[in-house]
């Protein structure tokens, strides 16, 4: 396979974490990549040795015009974008009540509405050729809130349904979509990436200030592996029915299949006492 027939992939938040590792084994593979960061100067070390098969990039996805520099520099160096991976985000904890509006819409400004944009900034390219393959970084917070970390689970929730439509719309263009909902790993989110806010009121101590306490206590020692995680990403992407779920770490998988138990029980029994008492048996 010569260098022109290798996908390429586009990358954000290559700074840390994730997208650190999937640049990485993206670029070990030969395969083509462009790397994003907020500052350049932080990535540029993965593109050592990569000179012909890898580009680096400011990207702030808040930005407009950035998006659009970014896409048009991928699109006139390689020629097309085939992978995009949606992964730039941070954390952000506060009870429900103590959040500030400012930081609130800040985190919706990036982990939801610039997912959006860039994803709209690479669709017109991947519906002309008629393949591509979207991956967004949601987590185990795309199912489940938990206390003091409500803002950044809406921001999740916000994902996976765009992500759930998305797949619906371009699924006969030949576009995939898959959502990566991720558990506790060895990344930044609890440390340089978290936006963390103590609570003030003594009310909460119990909720939102032990859940504080707990995600504190673990920064860095989560048992989830980022580079196992890209390598899950890349085989993902790879399949010929590639999932739409990527839920990784077994304790995302424990509390989804919790959650989807709960609500399952839920939604049935107030299905049960919804139904009219003169309602047609079998009737929807």
């Amino acid at each position: 396979m010569s260098l022109n027939d290798t996908p390429v992939w586009f990358i954000t938040g290559c700074s840390t974490g994730f997208g650190r590792e999937l640049a990485q084994l993206v670029l070990r593979r030969g395969w083509r990549a462009v790397v994003t960061a907020r500052d350049a100067n932080r990535v540029e070390d993965l593109t050592r040795g990569h000179e012909e098969n890898a580009l680096a990039l400011s990207l702030d996805v808040t930005k407009h015009d950035d998006i659009v520099a970014a896409v048009k520099e991928s699109e006139t160096r390689f020629g097309a974008i085939d992978v995009l991976v949606n992964n730039a985000g941070y954390g952000y904890q506060a009870s429900i009540e103590e959040g500030d509006d400012a930081e609130i819409r800040a985190q919706f400004e990036t982990n939801v509405f610039g997912l959006a944009a860039m994803t709209r900034a690479v669709l017109p390219g991947m519906r002309s050729r008629r393949r591509g393959h979207i991956v967004n970084i949601s987590s185990q917070a795309g199912f489940i809130g938990y206390p003091g970390s409500g803002y950044y689970a809406a921001t999740k929730h916000a994902v996976e349904g765009l992500s759930d439509a998305l797949s619906k719309e371009v699924a006969p263009l030949g576009i995939k979509v898959t959502c990566v909902e991720p558990g506790p790993f060895r990344t930044d989110w609890a440390g340089r990436s978290l936006q963390q806010r103590r609570p003030a009121i003594a009310d909460y101590q119990d909720t939102v200030g032990a859940r504080l306490e707990t995600t504190a206590n673990y920064s860095g020692r989560q048992p989830g592996d980022p580079v196992r995680a890209a390598e899950a990403i890349i085989k993902a992407v790879e399949a010929n029915d590639p999932p739409k779920h990527l839920v990784l770490g077994a304790i995302a998988l424990d509390g989804v299949r919790e959650k989807l138990k709960e609500t399952l029980a839920e939604v049935e029994a107030w299905a049960e006492t919804s139904r009219g008492a003169d309602y047609p048996e079998g009737a929807q």
